[in-house]
């Protein structure tokens, strides 16, 4: 019995070994590069450190948006086969709170790096930085954060004041202060 497991063990080594070795050598797709990765893994923090360069404003947006978003998010953001992205102020302490950018994020710089990352559904990250951030703008614009001439980019954008800022409270107290963007 225990020949037979050992074969049946070498075997089955023996046959990952050949299958990772045949998808590693099939001939679609290419190594991912430094520079690939830092793109797809770059963090941004709520202070808005490592936001990249570009610009956008609500204006400039609105297309972009209505390219890109609004067959998921409704044209004003009401939301339809996706969430609803604007309204809610008001609704977090009800029965029924309606999270929206407008209501319940407490970042703008959050808002930015998850539409940049996730964004458009079917096409992630396939955007300029300009659009993303002019897309973030409409978005904010929508839930009266900030005009629609309102400039975004590296340095305006984390200076934006959401409404919900102060609304989460820190679960773990004892992180340094250069470590507690909540506060």
């Amino acid at each position: 019995m225990f020949m037979r497991s050992a074969l049946m063990l070498g075997i089955v080594a023996v046959t990952g070994c050949l299958t990772l070795t045949a998808h590693a050598d099939n001939g679609f797709g290419e190594p991912a590069g430094a520079e690939d990765i830092a793109r797809v893994y770059l963090s941004i923090f709520p202070d808005g450190e490592n936001l990249p360069e570009g610009s956008g404003t609500a204006t400039q947006g609105k297309a972009v948006y209505e390219m890109y978003c609004a067959a998921c998010h409704g044209m004003e953001g009401e939301g339809t086969l996706a969430n609803k992205l604007v309204g809610g102020r008001g609704t977090l302490d009800g029965d029924s709170p309606d999270k929206t950018v407008g209501s319940y994020w407490p970042y703008a710089t959050t808002v930015f790096n998850y539409i940049r990352r996730s964004m458009p559904y079917t096409a992630p990250m396939s955007l300029t930085n300009a659009e993303y951030y002019a897309i973030t703008a409409f978005i904010l614009n929508k839930n009266d954060i900030i005009a629609a001439d309102h400039v975004l980019d590296k340095q305006s954008l984390p200076k934006v004041s959401m409404p919900n800022r102060n609304g989460f409270v820190n679960a773990y107290p004892d992180i340094p202060e250069e470590y507690d963007y909540m506060h």
